[in-house]
């Protein structure tokens, strides 16, 4: 039996590969405090588990989904859009359902890349941005993000090639926390039109921002929907990872192309699940201004501690992660090493995120906040404060 070569061509997935790196030394009886995955730690709020319970108790729940989504949800998501963002879509024509915007992303290029074409893809950033590229027999190209131009891409230096389809970025960034203004988008979606390109951003982490910092939607540049598609995810500031949803909106052209590929792969997101994230979208948002100070709190316990070691940081205005340079003579993964074998701590190397993610590691702060200040504490003891 021999696999396929695009098989054969990719890297072990970033996260897979840490897991089986963490469970070998839990096995070996270490108490590990995992600092590698984004899954947040606190519970969906109770009104949207309500919502599903419901829904779990109307048997019309128990068939097909629809293909693209119920009408009910791509309203909300439409509602939500007009609220948060101020901008308007057509729930029929710009907006699509995901199973998770992950899923939403590695399908995309199935749309837009045929063999031997080419993506731009963050870097660094999300692993699934380049390795979806790769599956659909294209060729991912870095766009760097500079570490001096706070991990933002130099839209002008670009490597831009007749082969180039489609651009990716997100922000607030994963993994480097970075944030982009609505003048960036601006000239993105200029970079896209003069390139002929799709751009397409990657919004998860638009809710999960500190210190004042509002994040925008690539949506609200000007002229942003003649060019660009923005995947959303209700994972992470409504603390369903595990419930496997997500939205993609923007041209119709490319929801369109996309919802294509969808409806000959899935079957669509089950209804249920669906219903509670209406609820999640049209409810009671109290619980994420409660989610950000739980963050915020969790960023400046990781930050002050590496302070206090040496380390020179600047706090992250957004997402759920703090990006750390390694020590002079360490690579990412030789620094993380040091970490879970000194200190029972596990976190991220950044060479898993591309190569410009090499001597960075990056530390995620989804762990109760008791079990963060004990890993903060061998870290300190680790390396010698």
């Amino acid at each position: 039996m021999r696999v396929a070569r695009r098989i054969e061509a990719l890297p072990p997935y970033l996260f897979a590969e840490l897991d089986r790196k963490l469970e070998a030394k839990r096995a070996a009886g270490v108490d590990v405090i995992s600092l590698g995955v984004g899954d947040p730690d606190l519970p969906t709020p109770p009104h949207i588990v309500r919502a599903m319970k419901e829904a779990l108790d109307d048997p019309t729940t128990h068939r097909y989904p629809t293909y693209h989504g119920t009408v009910e949800f791509r309203s909300a998501v439409a509602e939500w859009y007009r609220r948060r963002f101020g901008v308007e879509l057509d729930p029929e024509a710009e907006v699509v359902s995901l199973i998770g915007s992950k899923e939403g992303l590695a399908h995309l290029p199935v749309a837009f890349i045929d063999p031997g074409d080419e993506a731009l893809v963050a870097d660094p950033g999300y692993p699934v941005y380049g390795t979806s590229v790769t599956l659909a027999g294209g060729t991912p190209v870095p766009l760097p993000m500079p570490a001096e131009d706070g991990f933002l891409p130099d839209l002008d230096r670009a490597p831009v090639s007749e082969r180039t389809r489609y651009v990716v970025l997100n922000f607030p960034g994963n993994p480097t926390g970075a944030v982009a203004d609505l003048d960036l988008f601006a000239r993105a979606v200029e970079f896209a039109r003069a390139h002929d390109l799709l751009l397409v951003h990657d919004a998860a982490y638009t809710e999960i921002t500190y210190d004042g910092y509002v994040a925008p939607s690539v949506l609200q540049a000007p002229g942003a929907k003649d060019v660009a598609i923005e995947f959303h995810s209700l994972s992470k500031h409504h603390n369903m990872t595990g419930w496997r949803i997500g939205f993609a909106v923007g041209n119709a052209d490319a929801v369109r192309a996309l919802g294509r590929v969808k409806t000959n792969i899935d079957s669509g997101v089950f209804t249920a699940i669906q219903r509670a994230a209406v609820a999640a979208l049209t409810g009671p948002q109290d619980h994420i201004e409660e989610l950000r100070a739980v963050y915020r709190r969790r960023r400046d316990l990781v930050v002050g501690t590496f302070e206090r070691l040496g380390w020179s940081l600047k706090p992250p205005l957004g997402a759920i992660y703090v990006w750390l340079p390694v020590p002079e003579g360490h690579t990412s993964a030789s620094f993380a090493d040091l970490l879970l074998d000194e200190a029972g701590v596990f976190v991220a190397p950044g060479s898993g995120y591309g190569a410009n993610g090499e001597g960075y590691v990056r530390l995620s702060l989804t762990v109760p906040d008791d079990r963060l200040e004990e890993a903060m504490a061998r870290v300190t003891r680790a390396l010698g404060g």
